[in-house]
């Protein structure tokens, strides 16, 4: 499975991105958006379960992020609204099948997508 991320951008402080991720084949997998900040680790932002039924975010985003799916286009989103400079990140969509562990491990999705920069100004 090959993810293509897009809808990065700049955009200033109390602002909104939706970024899509278009996964190159069917995939009814778990789909996750995480974020790697300049010196930091890659965090867990939200991800969704295969139906779509399902929806878990990290408390920094809770309110202010919205994860969906489109099983038909084999793709995922994320709508952010009130964007904070805090948000600034390269953000990367990934997937892949049960291998056991949490849905906010990094380690637990096989399929990586290549990243999209997210820049908020204050």
């Amino acid at each position: 499975v090959q993810l293509q991320a897009s809808g990065g951008g700049l955009v200033q402080a109390g602002g909104s991105l939706r970024l899509s991720c278009a996964a190159s084949s069917r995939t009814l997998y778990l789909m996750g958006w995480f974020r790697q900040a300049p010196g930091k680790e890659r965090e867990f932002v939200a991800t969704i379960s295969g139906s779509g039924g399902s929806t878990y975010y990290s408390d920094s985003v809770k309110g202010r992020f919205t994860i969906s799916r489109d099983n038909a286009k084999n793709t995922v989103y994320l709508q952010m609204n009130s964007l904070k400079p805090e948000d600034t990140a390269v953000y990367y969509c990934a997937t892949g099948p049960n291998l056991g562990g949490s849905y906010s491990d990094n380690l637990r999705y096989s399929y990586w997508g290549q990243g999209t920069q997210v820049t908020v100004s204050s």
